[in-house]
């Protein structure tokens, strides 16, 4: 820096400004400096500043199945977020294992990033306990892991009542579930939110739900499960990919879509107006999701002492036609 300052002109302290961004700068003088900066080759020693700030400008993320739509959305979110605020990412898949998630977590934390953004896995206690022991500044998203952390999620519960509800305003009185991985709290939410559909709407829940683990084999065989019992005339789906193995199933045993069994989802995709029929499916704001935990993060590094909070952001229900309506 001393010698990208002799060669502009300038003091360090203005070199440091410009390269920093820390206190405006004559557009002449900053010129000057940025022509020294790319004659002499200079790169700026981030590692270096981040020993005198204590502070990298790394974010790191750890987030499972980047091949889901909905996962990447949130990424997408995530990144512009972080990258608008100065920050860059350092990301790992946990593969929602909960070994495997926490080796990726400690191994981010050690390359000295600020704070993590975690989409925690079915059985997050180790991570937790690591996180708290070593007081990381982090934000779980999408999934939630219990009060006295800094979390963001969609709501779950009632957007899938209401998909029950649109159901049975179509007449179905046997409405089946593929539900997600167990021990997730979007799982146990969206069954709480499909069980009460079915209370509110006086039908009698039967055990007419089967796991999909969330990916699509597993929904393919939990809709193969269901679908012997021949009563069912509609399904609900917990998410989008477990939609996709839904009706690769329906496909594969003759079923036609409304006409036979409807189907509805949570989770929406970019693509469900190109199914036919068309896909009845409750959004989630994907990318603010992702834009909310950056925020999160990045306001609970500038207070680390203020209460721990919850975000839960509204869905919409998009209405199409594989729930029987014609639009």
């Amino acid at each position: 820096m001393a010698t990208v300052a002799r060669v502009a002109g300038v003091s360090v302290a203005t070199v440091s400004h410009v390269l920093n961004d820390t206190r405006p700068v004559r557009s002449a003088t900053r010129q000057a400096v940025l022509e020294a900066v790319d004659e002499l080759g200079y790169t700026h020693n981030t590692l270096a500043r981040s020993l005198v700030t204590a502070s990298t400008r790394t974010i790191a993320v750890a987030i499972s199945t980047v091949n889901n739509p909905y996962l990447t959305d949130l990424l997408q979110g995530i990144e512009a977020e972080a990258v608008a605020s100065g920050y860059t990412l350092l990301f790992g898949d946990p593969h929602d294992d909960p070994d495997h998630e926490l080796d990726v977590v400690r191994t981010l934390h050690q390359r000295r990033v600020d704070g993590v953004i975690v989409a925690p896995s079915a059985r997050p206690t180790e991570l937790v306990r690591y996180l708290d022991r070593h007081r990381v500044p982090a934000v779980f998203v999408d999934r939630l892991v219990g009060e006295g952390y800094d979390q963001v999620t969609a709501e779950s519960a009632e957007p899938v009542a209401r998909l029950v509800d649109h159901l049975a305003e179509h007449g179905h009185r046997r409405i089946g579930m593929v539900s997600g991985l167990p021990g997730l709290s979007t799982t146990a939410e969206r069954v709480a939110g499909y069980r009460q559909g079915l209370w509110r709407n006086r039908l009698v829940d039967e055990d007419l739900i089967a796991t999909g683990y969330s990916e699509p084999d597993g929904a393919y065989g939990a809709v193969s499960r269901l679908l012997s019992d021949e009563t069912i005339t509609a399904l609900v789906t917990g998410n989008n990919f477990m939609t996709i193995g839904a009706m690769r199933a329906l496909r594969d045993t003759g079923r036609s879509i409304p006409e036979d069994i409807a189907l509805v989802s949570y989770d929406d995709f970019a693509w469900a107006d190109l199914f036919s029929p068309r896909l009845t499916a409750v959004a989630q704001p994907s990318r603010e999701l992702g834009v909310r935990a950056v925020r999160l993060l990045l306001s609970r590094l500038a207070d680390p002492e203020q209460q721990p909070r919850t975000v839960r952001l509204p869905t919409t229900l998009m209405h199409r036609e594989s729930c029987g309506c014609r639009t």
